[in-house]
Parts: C-alpha cells; sequence; structure tokens
C-alpha cells in the first residue's frame, strides 16, 4: 500500500515538474500571460522565438515558407550539437522529429503548446539535445492566424478573445494539400521533408468530434498503400507507450483519436479519421516514415488541451528517444525492402487505391456521457452531454484494408513534360530520370472508358471520377521521355501520384487535364503515364 501511495506521489509530481518549472521563467506565451484567454498573433510567435535565440546556444531557426500574404514561416532547428545542415547528421546516432503547429489557425493549442514545450526543454531538460534533434514549425498557417476573432470556432471552450481560421491565405486546407501541393507552405513542409528526413512528424489539431472526458487524443498514419509493417510497428508498439507515459507519468487522461460513429449506440465502434494521404500524417506513411495526429478534445478548457498537447510533446519526444535506435532500424528496414521491391517486381507486388475501415484487434475505452436530448440557440434538437460520466469499451475502427488494388510496374514512363507535373515530383522527392536513347517497350497502357467531374468543388478542383481499362501493347519513345523507377523509397508516393484511379492522384487533382481528350471529335486520348511491368534493360541518365 505504502509503495502504491509512493508511486502516486511520484507520478504527481513528474506530471506537474516541468509545467511548475515554466511558471518561474518570464518568458510567457500570449496564451501563459493572459492566464490563457488569448492566443498568440504571428508577431508574438515571432517576438517569443528571438528570445528563445539568446536562451541557448543549441538553437536557430530557418524560413520553412514565404505564405501567400508574405509571412515568413519559421522553423526552430534545435540539437546539442547543433547541426548547422542536414550534412551534419550524416553518421548522427540522434534521431529526427518534426513537430508543427497551427495547421488549422482555429485549432491553436499546438501553437501555444510547442512554444513551451521548446522553452522548457532548452531551460530544464536541454540533456534529451543529446538523443535528439528537434525541428519545430509552432505557426504553419501564418496567415488564418492572423484573423483572429471570437466568432471563429465560437462553440469551443476558450480563449475567450478569439483565434484565427482553418484556411491558409488562398483559402485552401493546408491538411488536403500533401498530395497536390498548392500552397506555399506545404511545398515548404516537403521541401524540409527532403532536407532533414525526420523519422518522426507530430501535426497538432483540435477535434470537433463526440463528447468525452479525454482532453487529448492521438493516432497513426494509416494509408495501406504505405508499409503495413510500419503500420503496425506504430500502432502497437509506439503509440501504446506514448499512451502510457502520458497518463502515467503525466497525469493526462487520453484516448486513441476518433468519434462514435454512432452517438445514440456506443457499440457500433469508435471511428478514426481517414485514411487518404491527402491528410499530411498519412503521407509521412507513403514516405516510410512515422506520423502522428494530435485532436486536443474541443470542449475541454483551453488552458487544458494546452498543457495536455504540452505533456503529449513530451511524452512522444521520451518514447521517440527511448526507441530511437529501433525506429531508425525499422525505417531503414523498410526503405530497402521498398527499394528491393522496385529491383524485382513480382506479380503480387500491388498498391491499394481504395480502402475500407475494419476494427483494430484491440477495443478502446472512451470515458464519455450519458446523453441527452435538448433544443440549441436555433431551436434545432441535439445530443447534449449530461453531468453522468460513462465508460465505455467498443471496437476501434483504425485499420484500413484494401478494396481495390493495382499490379505494381517495374517503372513508369511519362510522355508529357508539362512543368506543373514534373516540378511536383521533385517537390516530393521523386527521382526522375530520362531515356538517353529512343526505346521501344513492351507497356502497359490505360485507355479510358469514361471521365467526369465531381459535382461539387473540392479545395479549388472538380476531381475527376475516371473508369478505364489497362492494356498490353508494344510502344517507341523518344529520347528524353521521363522514366520513373520503383526502386527508390519514394515509389508509394510516386505510384500513388501516377497511378491513373487512386482518389489522391495527379488525375484525381487535374494535372493531366490538358492531355486527355482531343481538341477536336471524340473520345479519349490514352493517359499519358505507361507502366513497364517487367524489369527490362532501359537506357537512362539521371535528370
Amino acid at each position: 500500500m505504502r509503495a502504491k501511495f509512493l508511486f502516486l506521489i511520484a507520478c504527481l509530481l513528474s506530471t506537474n515538474f516541468l509545467y511548475a518549472q515554466s511558471k518561474k521563467t518570464s518568458l510567457l506565451t500570449v496564451g501563459e500571460s493572459s492566464n490563457y484567454e488569448s492566443t498568440s498573433r504571428y508577431s508574438d510567435v515571432i517576438d517569443f522565438i528571438n528570445s528563445l535565440k539568446k536562451l541557448s546556444k543549441n538553437f536557430r531557426t530557418e524560413n520553412l515558407a514565404l505564405s501567400t500574404e508574405g509571412r515568413n514561416i519559421p522553423l526552430m532547428i534545435i540539437g546539442d550539437p547543433l547541426p548547422k545542415s542536414p550534412s551534419d547528421l550524416k553518421n548522427d546516432k540522434r534521431i529526427v522529429l518534426y513537430i508543427q503547429g497551427n495547421i488549422h489557425a482555429g485549432e491553436v493549442e499546438g501553437k501555444e503548446a510547442a512554444l513551451m514545450f521548446v522553452r522548457d526543454l532548452l531551460l530544464n531538460k536541454k540533456e534529451l539535445l543529446k538523443d535528439v534533434v528537434l525541428l519545430v514549425c509552432p505557426i504553419f498557417n501564418a496567415d488564418g492566424n492572423e484573423l483572429i476573432s471570437t466568432s471563429n470556432r465560437a462553440h469551443q471552450k476558450g480563449p475567450k478573445n478569439g483565434v484565427g481560421i482553418r484556411y491558409n491565405g488562398q483559402n485552401l486546407d493546408l491538411n488536403r494539400d500533401a498530395m497536390k501541393v498548392e500552397t506555399p507552405e506545404v511545398k515548404g513542409l516537403l521541401d524540409a521533408f527532403n532536407k532533414w528526413d525526420p523519422a518522426v512528424f507530430v501535426d497538432l489539431h483540435t477535434t470537433n468530434g463526440s463528447y468525452r472526458q479525454e482532453p487529448v487524443s492521438f493516432t497513426w498514419m494509416m494509408n495501406p498503400a504505405g508499409d503495413t509493417s510500419l503500420i503496425a510497428y506504430t500502432r502497437d508498439k509506439l503509440m501504446p507507450a506514448i499512451s502510457n507515459t502520458l497518463s502515467s507519468k503525466y497525469n493526462t487522461m487520453n484516448l486513441y483519436y476518433g468519434e462514435f460513429v454512432d452517438q445514440r449506440d456506443h457499440s457500433k465502434g469508435w471511428i478514426s479519421y481517414a485514411y487518404e494521404p491527402r491528410y499530411i500524417v498519412n503521407y509521412v506513411g507513403l514516405r516510410n516514415r512515422i506520423g502522428i495526429l494530435n485532436e486536443n478534445y474541443v470542449y475541454s478548457e483551453f488552458k487544458d488541451r494546452v498543457i495536455g498537447t504540452y505533456n503529449l510533446l513530451w511524452s512522444i519526444v521520451e518514447n521517440v528517444i527511448a526507441n530511437k535506435e529501433e525506429i531508425k532500424k525499422v525505417l531503414k528496414n523498410v526503405d530497402e525492402k521498398t527499394i528491393e521491391r522496385g529491383k524485382y517486381i513480382s506479380d503480387k507486388d500491388s498498391l491499394a487505391i481504395e480502402s475500407k475501415v475494419v476494427p483494430t484487434k484491440v477495443p478502446i475505452t472512451v470515458n464519455t456521457y450519458e446523453l441527452e436530448t435538448r433544443k440549441d440557440a436555433n431551436g434545432r434538437e441535439r445530443l447534449f452531454p449530461t453531468d453522468v460520466k460513462k465508460v465505455v469499451t467498443v471496437p476501434y475502427l483504425a485499420d484500413y484494408l484494401p478494396t481495390k488494388q493495382v499490379k505494381l510496374p517495374y517503372a513508369y514512363i511519362l510522355t508529357v513534360n508539362d512543368p506543373k507535373i514534373i516540378n511536383l515530383l521533385k517537390t516530393h522527392g521523386i527521382k526522375m530520370e530520362k531515356l538517353s536513347a529512343d526505346s521501344e517497350l513492351e507497356v502497359e497502357s490505360y485507355k479510358i472508358k469514361e471521365l467526369k467531374p465531381e459535382q461539387r468543388l473540392n479545395q479549388g478542383h472538380y476531381n475527376n471520377i475516371i473508369k478505364g481499362e489497362f492494356v498490353a501493347e508494344k510502344k517507341k519513345f523518344d529520347k528524353g521521355t521521363i522514366l520513373i523507377r520503383l526502386a527508390q523509397p519514394l515509389a508509394n508516393v510516386a505510384a500513388y501520384l501516377l497511378e491513373p484511379e487512386t482518389d489522391d492522384g495527379l488525375l484525381h487533382w487535374n494535372f493531366f487535364d490538358n492531355y486527355l481528350v482531343p481538341q477536336w471529335g471524340g473520345g479519349f486520348l490514352p493517359y499519358p503515364v505507361y507502366k513497364v511491368m517487367n524489369k527490362v534493360e532501359i537506357k537512362s541518365e539521371k535528370i
């Protein structure tokens, strides 16, 4: 009994130590100095970062991007020793971890928590920097942040002086842009991925979901077109460890992110978010890296949401450091496996292009409430929580299984030299070559049978709906034609972009619209991406 009591006391002390230490400094975020009634403006964030520069030699900044409205997006780089460039990490034993806040500028908890976390790391836990290099972007959506208003996300509990908006300066959702990359912010993020190659990426949000008691939730990358062994490692080992640290060491209630399928019938399960790689966390999975999505509970008090995020960041960093050798080994093995698959492609090698969600092997326990039906301010009947707490254990719908797959080729051949398409592939970091001689090759071409747009605009696009079939043929390709081999770590990203029927590829996002119909007459032109299915010698040179 005495041992249990001492353990509980130790947990409470460790929970409050770092946050208590933070109160001893005069360097406070706007959230802290306003007693969590306000959130930081862009200028506040920049001033805070400039103060951090004076605090430690283990800290510097780069500009991640220039926003549409002309704001520099800051990227903090923290390490001991501080790397001047990624080349300094070539044989480094440390692990690189990327933290991002404020992608949706109405969801500001991550912005405040990330600044607090970096400050307290430099002041109180700088020994951790011997094991990790941190990249931290606290205000990814700087333009949206500046439109602070009390009318934005008015349903959530604080901050009472308002928050920014979801969209960036182009009125686009940055967390839908990972594949099409039409925003400077996401382009800058992908440049950082290619430059620093972080092993783990953390994206900080606030949910609009079901009623629950836990202030913090998080989950992992879920697209099965990525390496499923990496998904399994993250789901089965890293996530439980982070959850346990967050609850036992930092005394923070938490669960895996989702919402009830039906709030009136909890037995239908708790469902996670989505699998498409337009979401940055899922995109990171396609890159053979670990993605963690944080979603804080909208109806918790603002202070509790910020501190919960702050505690989550400590839990993630500590567990990533504790498992850094294993994580680096897992990622190295996944990269090598992807490259080997591309070298020796087989009939079994396929890409998931449509998926369905099924329950994980382990159910989830949710601390929720009994609900009642009341009329809201507009006279509509809605469900509201009562004061009666309720604990339910239900299926967690978070494993995505392929419902449609296509066979992967040895290589893709791109027959249109469109700068917009070429530059996008380069932005993703995909390795490309060009044919060094005219070549006749056995390929599969995609013959379009039906092509029509979605009826509703999505992020400025009428997305394409396509039907067709692959046909084997022998075709001549000119010297200089673009070649993309799949013996590369980003093979899954390349395939998802280039396959015609994926739900997040270049055809889906209208990049090929100029090349799909003839100028005169009916019918369709061949899709200008061809698949070399079998390993064959192709004369090429690097671009």
